[in-house]
């Protein structure tokens, strides 16, 4: 067993495995699809390895390929985790991680994270055997979009004071409830700590959404707008939103006004928010008309020190 980069020439025998991860689900796995960009041999702040069985480098024997990212100084990103079937429940994934651990290490890293769907069992099962701890649970708020929204009986500004949010930030129990965390700006489908500079940055970029009426009371930024091409060939352009933070339902409702308006404005058809896994908060989105998510997503953390 050799642990090693993954290369462009390792594709088949890595899409062979993984093309049908989720087929029991009625959906494919992107590896396939993403492989020569993903794997990125060049970039310095990642590492996509795999183990090789087979008797010659490379081989058409590939047991697992799994991918760490780094997304600061201090915070890695672990995802991509497959494992071919006919080598599950051998420690290989554990192999795999630590290797990966050490590599993060040398970078400079002292937690890692990845993300895990609520259904999925066995990746919560492998993540917790391999060394990960529970960490957040959040959830997808989906405001359609609407150029239109906005109701008269809440008179809420939409402002872009990048510091007004931070102090609503640091200050939220939604805030204490992430752990800090939001949709990393770089990394899709990644989660690292929302820093004040962000919000300074999206201000500048007309992506920060602060709305207030007396006082500030809520805020979100947009992170990325991307189109995906489902089966039937309709394209959909999705609008992602780092985090939401509100004080109260008024301001959950203005908010994801803003969050519709906007989403209409770049020519979205559906919106992806991230929103804290708590009652009170989900009931104040369903309140606001919005669509949710119908299972949570877990965030499970390593200490790397």
């Amino acid at each position: 067993m050799e642990i090693r980069p993954a290369r462009p020439e390792d594709y088949d025998a890595v899409a062979a495995f993984t093309r049908d991860t989720w087929a029991d689900r009625d959906g494919s796995d992107y590896i396939p699809d993403i492989y020569h960009d993903w794997i990125a041999p060049d970039d310095p702040t990642q590492a996509t390895l795999l183990v090789d069985m087979g008797d010659e480098t490379p081989s058409d024997d590939i047991a697992a390929i799994a991918q760490m990212v780094m997304l600061s100084e201090y915070e890695a990103w672990a995802q991509g985790m497959r494992v071919a079937p006919d080598y599950r429940e051998q420690g290989i994934a554990t192999t795999l991680t630590h290797a990966l651990f050490d590599w993060a290490r040398e970078q400079g890293a002292r937690r890692a994270r990845n993300m895990i769907h609520s259904w999925n069992m066995p990746s919560l099962a492998n993540a917790r055997h391999v060394g990960f701890e529970p960490g957040v649970e959040f959830r997808w708020a989906m405001p359609e979009p609407d150029a239109d929204a906005g109701s008269s009986e809440f008179d809420y500004r939409v402002g872009d004071d990048a510091d007004a949010a931070w102090a609503l930030w640091t200050g939220s129990e939604m805030r204490t409830e992430l752990s800090g965390l939001a949709l990393d700006p770089d990394e899709s489908w990644a989660l690292s700590e929302l820093t004040r500079q962000r919000l300074h940055d999206a201000a500048a970029d007309d992506r920060l959404f602060v709305v207030a009426d007396e006082r500030v009371a809520g805020f979100t930024h947009r992170v990325r707008t991307y189109t995906r091409e489902p089966e039937d060939g309709a394209e959909v352009t999705w609008a992602e939103y780092a985090v939401a933070a509100w004080t109260d339902a008024d301001a959950c409702r203005a908010l994801m006004d803003a969050i519709r308006r906007d989403a209409a404005a770049v020519g979205a058809d559906r919106t992806r928010v991230l929103v804290p896994e708590a009652l009170e908060w989900l009931s104040d989105v369903a309140l606001a008309r919005s669509d949710l998510a119908d299972e949570p997503t877990f965030v499970m953390e390593a200490d790397l020190t």
